[in-house]
Parts: structure tokens; sequence; C-alpha cells
């Protein structure tokens, strides 16, 4: 199909997410709507049917209505059935990230005015002398209980009020509530997957359930369109459980594409196959001009490593090198480039399967209007947007204004729609001389060499500084970086040009979505 406008997916139109449930349930009772590792040897599935069971038994245990209860844990079927189960019983459900140091987490329980947990064993601790909370065992509560679920009734929320609090993980440090109502959930599921077909193929799902591309994205996008959702049991273990599950779908941040297409690369240079790769990607090339795409042929052994059906990778979460698409492409696998906020459910733009331009964020979502400011701030508005910050009135204030919010990106709409992202408005570097530059143009240049693990841009005074962390084997090497930073000074203005390299020996300091956290970033060994 050629790359070009066409008309939007049908998909149900859902108000809130137990109706999800419920239509998936009575139009493929027995399709596969998870499947997960339940043993070394042993692969288990669950149906459409049974997660509506599931869900009905647990809800039928949860209680009362209007409270606020957390789910802290690895991400698993039973994380799925307790987030389902809260939204189904009246209740808001607060995702926490295992990964926090206890006392954030106790930090968070108590601003989201949280009164019960489910949590995993492996997690228990984070929770030990929470004064005034119930601790339900995750696994345990979920998959135990007699009751039948034919007995239970799921309730049917007003689709304005709150279905669940997500904690944003910015990169100043700061971590905000934000309410998003089973609207705002409901219209980012239906309107998402209208815009990218996944309809009876296998997603594999890796991404933490207590962000919102992880969940939304990852499961309940691919869920609307009858999906078979792969849940990832760890990082660990991501390698072999790829093979095993066979994918045609991979919803990853940037970190992850990089990381895929490193070992891509190193395994065809161990086998001393630059050349023959080179040659095989120009013959696909003029291949495909002709209508003739034999891709998935000629690089068989490299689609094999990421379990053989790989069609589409869903990337966001962070800006993205351009290259990786073509790259990938080459190969036979589309990365579908998308943008979001979890103010915005998290959805806002994504590319289309066979409608996409390299290097925007993609097209808006149906209902969906972006704006302009007058200083190039991306502001959004429609029914993905939340309802606010949770018991911060003025930091709602500052993010919505009139039913727009205001996502603090710089960018700018092509005439066709898509979406293209400049920077972040509180990263500008503001230069003693008056120029404003934005540093993530700088530092993308920076990351294409194969040199560099990670770089930082920032000002100090009138000049620019490119904090790096080198590849282990570039350590120390202030030479290369000051010819590197002479590359990419090179046809730039004076204004715009780096003045000075800091080398790093150890890692940025980073948030747990692996985002450098600035401010907190600066100092490493001195170069040129």
């Amino acid at each position: 199909m050629r790359n070009r406008a066409y008309p939007y997916y049908s998909r149900p139109d859902i108000a809130t997410v137990v109706e999800l449930l419920e239509i998936l349930a009575e139009s493929a009772p027995d399709s596969a709507a998870f499947r997960f590792r339940a043993g070394k040897d042993r692969t288990e599935e669950k149906s459409h049917l049974d997660v509506l069971r599931d869900v009905r038994r647990l809800a039928g245990r949860i209680g009362e209505p209007g409270r606020h209860i957390a789910i802290l844990g690895e991400n698993s079927y039973a994380w799925l059935v307790a987030f389902l189960a809260i939204l189904s019983s009246g209740n808001v459900a607060v995702p926490i990230d295992k990964d926090l140091p206890a006392a954030e987490v106790a930090a968070l329980l108590r601003n989201a005015d949280v009164s019960a947990a489910f949590v995993s064993g492996a997690y228990a601790d984070l929770t030990e002398g929470a004064e005034g909370l119930t601790v339900l065992p995750l696994k345990r509560t979920v998959t135990e209980g007699e009751e039948p679920a034919s007995s239970v009734s799921l309730l049917h929320p007003d689709p304005e009020a709150p279905a669940c609090i997500f904690f944003t993980s910015g990169t100043s440090g700061v971590s905000k509530g934000v309410v998003l109502t089973h609207a705002n959930l409901a219209a980012e599921i239906s309107r998402g997957a209208m815009m990218v077909d996944l309809e009876n193929k296998t997603v594999f799902s890796v991404l933490p359930f207590h962000h919102t591309f992880g969940l939304i994205v990852s499961v309940f996008i691919p869920y609307i369109q009858n999906a078979a959702i792969y849940l990832c049991s760890s990082l660990k273990r991501l390698k072999e459980e790829l093979l095993l599950a066979r994918p045609e779908c991979l919803p990853v941040v940037p970190l992850f594409v990089e990381v895929l297409h490193k070992q891509i690369t190193e395994g065809i240079q161990k086998k001393g196959k630059e050349k023959s790769f080179r040659l095989a990607v120009r013959l696909s090339r003029l291949l495909l001009r002709f209508g003739v795409d034999l891709r998935r042929r000629l690089f068989r052994e490299i689609l094999a490593q990421l379990g053989g059906n790989l069609e589409y990778i869903i990337c966001g979460g962070a800006f993205l090198d351009p290259a990786y698409i073509g790259e990938f492409r080459d190969l036979g696998v589309e990365i579908i480039n998308a943008y979001g906020a979890t103010e915005c459910s998290p959805g806002i733009a994504i590319n289309r399967n066979h409608h996409h331009r390299d290097g925007s964020t993609g097209l808006l979502l149906p209902g969906v209007e972006a704006r302009i400011s007058p200083g190039g701030e991306i502001q959004i508005r429609g029914p993905i947007v939340m309802k606010e910050y949770y018991k911060n009135p003025e930091e709602t204030a500052r993010a919505l204004h009139d039913g727009w919010y205001s996502t603090g990106d710089l960018g700018y709409l092509d005439r066709d729609g898509f979406l293209f992202l400049t920077g972040r408005i509180k990263n500008l570097i503001i230069l003693s001389n008056g120029e404003n530059i934005s540093p993530e143009e700088l530092e993308n240049d920076f990351r294409q060499d194969s040199g560099v693990q990670d770089v930082l841009v920032y000002g100090d005074g009138s000049s620019i500084v490119a904090e790096i962390y080198p590849e282990p084997e570039w350590m120390g090497r202030e030479d290369y970086f000051r010819e590197l930073m002479q590359k990419v000074n090179r046809g730039r203005p004076a204004y715009k040009q780096v003045r000075r390299i800091v080398l790093r020996d150890q890692d940025f300091i980073r948030n747990t979505s692996r985002k450098i956290i600035r401010g907190q970033n600066t100092g490493g060994r001195s170069g040129g």
C-alpha cells in the first residue's frame, strides 16, 4: 500500500473500559487476550471471556466504591486484573512505580490519598509501616476466590468520573498526580485504535504498566482490536521471550530501538558480513522500486533474532533519531513513531501503518486539536486531556487554559497535519548574549556518533557545553570528541556552536523511565 492518507480503521465506540471488556467477551469470547509465561516451559493463555470473569470475581471482592487503591508490582496478568477490577468496582486506580525508594512510594501513597494497595510479594517491603494502608497480596488476591463470576455485576461508572491517577516521571524530579477520567481512557483507546491496525496480531508488552504508554498503548489499544498481548515476564528474559512469542508488533521507547539496532549491527560485524549486508540492502531498495519486496527473505536471519514475525515497532516517550526508522525499514520492520504525554492519556499523535512521515511524531488522533502558541509551544485540546493534577490547583491552572493543555514542548504542524517536535521550553538555553538555543538539536547530532552513549548540552554564561558519556572503548579520548565537536558545529552560526566538551566516566543521573534528569547532571572530566 502506498504511503498516503486513507480512512480511519473502524473500532467500537466505548464510553468506559468496562464496556471494552464486555464487548470483547461477547464478540470474541474464546480469542486469546493475553499470553504469558507460567513456568519454565509453559505458556498460559487467557481469553476475553476469562478476563471478564476474573475481573468480575475480583471486583466483587473489592467492596465499597469511591476509594483510591494503588497497585505496586511487576508487569503481570494479575496486575492488569487488579487495575480493571478497581475501575469496574467504582474505585480509582493508582499505579505506583515499583523501582522507587520506599520513602518516595510512601509519599505518593499519601499524596494520592490511597487507602488500600495490591502489592506484589517481591515489593512488599516498600509498603511496610504505611499508616492506615490495607495491603492486599497482588497475585494471591487476584487468583484466589470462589465467588462465581456470573453473580457479580460490574459497575458502569460515570464517564466523567476519575478512573485513575498516574504519576508523571518528568526530568525535573517532581512527580504530579495526573487524574484521568473513564472518558479520557475510552477516547484514547478507541481513537488510538482507529489510527493503527494491530487486529489479529500478537503484541509484545514489555513497558511498565505504571506508565500510561506501557498500559494504554501496549495493552488496551491492542485489546480493543482483538490482538493477542504477550506479557513479557521481565527485561532479563526479553530476548528469549521474543523468540517464544514471535510478535508482529513491539511497543517500546527509543532506548530499546537503539539497543536492538546496536545488537543487530554488532552481530553483522562479528560474522564479517558487513559487505554482503550492504549489498543486500541496495538490492532490496532497488527491487522495492519495482514493487518486489524480498526483505523478509533477504534478512530472515536478522529478523529471527526478533522472533521472525516482527512487522511494526511502536515508539514513543522520547526523541527517536529518524535514521533508525530508515534502517529498520530496510529490514522490513516499520517504526511507527508517536507522541504523547501522561496528561493526554497519553497518545496525542501517531504515524499510521501506511501513512507516515519520517522525523515526525505523526498525525493527531481523531477529535484531538493542536495549536502552536506565539512562543512555539504545542497546546492540545480534546477528549484525551486530563481532568486535573490531583490536589494541585496551582499546577493545574498552569497547564490547562480554557480546555487547552500546554505540553511544554516546542514544535510545529506541517501542511499535511504531521506534528514535529523541536525541543522542550524548560530546556531552552538562554545565553548571556540573549540568544535562545534548543539543546535537543545539538544533542541529536552528537548521539549519531557511535562513540557517544549519551549527551547533555547546556549553557555556561555565553557559551554552550556538551557533556558526553562515551562508549567504553572511547573513554578518555578527548581528541576524538574535540573532532566530533567541530563536526557538529560545522555549518552552524557562531552562537549555536558548542565551545567546550566535558567527558563523564559514569552514566548520567536518570529517572525510572531512563530519561536524564536535567539540572542534576553537570561536571565530569573536562575535555577541550
